[in-house]
């Protein structure tokens, strides 16, 4: 599980004296219950205001995809990610949001959010 950050590749954002916002939706991300081994479906939505690197979005797709036979539960893998995704674009602020498919007649959304202490407190902050 890893070597999953090597996938994640970068560009350079060509406006990085503006905050905006990028917002990547994956609706066909799957990973397995690591206590009966059945598979979990989730909507992973990514939200961030990048500061001078970008995400690449096939190097993303593979990243995600990378955890298709992984036993790993909804909020580790939630974190997992922002935390793979913080290290290698650093972004102003990231808000990574998994919403799991039913299961056992409950749903669960997991959010886990990231705010880079050297740009919060900003006056032209959005």
């Amino acid at each position: 599980m890893e070597d999953k950050i090597k996938l994640l590749e970068t560009f350079e954002n060509q406006y990085p004296d503006r905050d905006y916002n990028i917002i990547h939706t994956a609706p066909e991300f799957t990973s397995l219950c690591p206590k009966t081994g059945q598979p979990d479906f989730a909507v992973i939505t990514i939200e961030y205001v990048p500061d001078k690197l970008c995400i690449e979005l096939k190097s993303l797709k593979l990243y995600l995809n990378a955890y298709r036979n992984d036993g790993i539960f909804y909020e580790s893998v939630t974190n997992k990610i922002l935390d793979d995704l913080v290290t290698v674009c650093k972004p102003r602020y990231m808000m990574i949001t998994a919403e799991f498919n039913v299961r056992g007649g409950i749903s669960s959304i997991i959010e886990a959010e990231y705010e880079n202490p050297e740009f919060f407190g900003r006056e032209n902050f959005n």
